[in-house]
């Protein structure tokens, strides 16, 4: 009885077993991670220094966006035409030079502003190119059946960077300044470049066109044509612009009184989202994975509001950690449904159109919160994104029924895309 309790709980390591790509990947993503979210504490926390101002803060995401969809779009285009590898290498080496332009203009007298919104452009521009392609692999190293479990390992990977990353991040900007935390940041994408550079060749497939609008189209009219995985997009979109505070959390450390716990809820939501994932044995053993999608989101909408009425800094942690829990089940619920159902010859450009789903989301969600926060304040900026993302939740639930009703047994997309694994077809993508 007890073996069988924890053969449910514990993750399932399965991909980490079969796949040799996927133990580099899970390394080289690890490190990565930690280095971005040192980036991540440190930039916001160096602007909010230089202005005072919350939405100077929130203005960085505003500097992301147009780069982010851009290169999102045609990254998802590049890797149905290029090596994979390639692609990951390459923009490993780019995000180290970032992060080298930082250490630069830390180390200036009187550092300047303008530098910090160039770089996070730049960087925006180079996780829409890369994500697409680190995207796709999975769907190809990893095994049909193994698809929820890798997702989960996945997740497992981030949030160990998330709460290793912020925590330090608040601590070596506090005590050794910006500049010692964007030295760990360069340091860390030269690591995860020379990991990415081990992985086995991706190359596309022999018939694959270069890459093009007409490229783009295609790929869009096929997921426009999915009611399943348009419910996936919006969900996630929805719940990350009305709902995702993070710009914010100097501020309401500050009015909490406690700005000692910045580090902390930065990392909160990736506490709860570790314990879910610790606990995740049980969702490779669930076909209803809209039902995670929406349920965690509804979930993620609700924990952000009730922090925004918390006074207490320990139960806005509490919060944040439930809200990282769903957000968790959420994604674990959209990674399967990605990876069960898309044909292989339009992973990347499909791949392209989840970097925006599940990034312009944050980066709008940043400008909405700093604007929310400079006019009506920063607990009300919490509780009014979250109530508005549990309403958007329940209208796009009834809006696209067939997402609640996906099961991975039975959908044809899902059977289609296991018999094309199996047999090493490519499945036309029309059909």
């Amino acid at each position: 009885m007890a073996s069988r309790l924890r053969g449910a709980l514990l993750p399932d390591l399965s991909p980490w077993r079969s796949s040799r790509d996927f133990r580099l990947l899970w390394v080289q993503g690890l490190i990565t991670f930690f280095s971005s979210f040192m980036a991540m504490v440190a930039l916001p926390l160096q602007i909010k220094d230089l202005t005072g101002s919350p939405l100077a803060v929130g203005a960085m995401g505003a500097v992301e966006l147009v780069p982010l969809v851009v290169f999102g779009l045609y990254g998802g285009a590049l890797a149905d035409a290029v090596d994979r590898r390639r692609m990951l290498v390459t923009t490993e080496s780019g995000m180290a030079a970032m992060a080298v332009i930082l250490l630069v203009n830390a180390l200036q007298p009187t550092p300047a502003l303008w530098p910090l919104y160039v770089v996070a452009a730049g960087v925006s521009a180079l996780a829409g190119l890369q994500r697409p392609a680190l995207d796709s692999l999975m769907a190809r190293i990893v095994p049909h059946d193994q698809q929820t479990a890798a997702a989960a390992l996945n997740a497992l990977r981030w949030q160990l960077g998330a709460i290793a990353g912020p925590a330090l991040a608040g601590l070596v900007v506090a005590y050794a300044g910006h500049a010692t935390a964007y030295t760990t940041t360069a340091l860390g994408f030269l690591v995860s470049m020379l990991l990415c550079s081990r992985l086995s060749p991706a190359p596309p497939a022999h018939d694959a066109g270069k890459p093009s609008l007409r490229g783009i189209a295609e790929g869009a009219r096929y997921a426009w044509s999915r009611p399943v995985l348009l419910g996936t997009y919006a969900v996630d979109l929805a719940a990350m612009l009305f709902a995702f505070p993070n710009t914010i959390f100097p501020f309401l450390a500050d009015e909490l009184d406690a700005e000692w716990s910045l580090g902390l809820m930065y990392a909160a939501g990736s506490v709860g989202s570790l314990l879910l994932s610790l606990t995740s044995g049980w969702t490779s053993r669930v076909r209803r994975h809209g039902l995670f999608v929406v349920f965690g989101a509804a979930g993620w909408g609700l924990a952000i509001a009730a922090a925004g009425w918390f006074t207490d800094v320990w139960l806005v942690l509490l919060c944040l950690g439930f809200a990282g829990a769903g957000d968790m089940l959420s994604g674990l619920g959209r990674a399967t449904i990605w990876n069960q159902t898309i044909p292989e010859s339009l992973r990347g450009r499909l791949a392209g159109i989840e970097v925006l789903s599940y990034s312009v989301g944050p980066q709008l969600g940043q400008v909405r919160a700093g604007a929310a926060a400079g006019w009506t304040g920063t607990r009300a900026a919490f509780w009014s994104g979250g109530l508005l993302c549990v309403a958007s939740v329940g209208l796009l639930t009834a809006a696209l029924p067939k997402l609640v009703t996906y099961d991975a047994a039975t959908d044809e997309d899902a059977l289609r895309r296991r018999a094309q694994k199996e047999d090493g077809t490519v499945a036309d993508p029309a059909t």
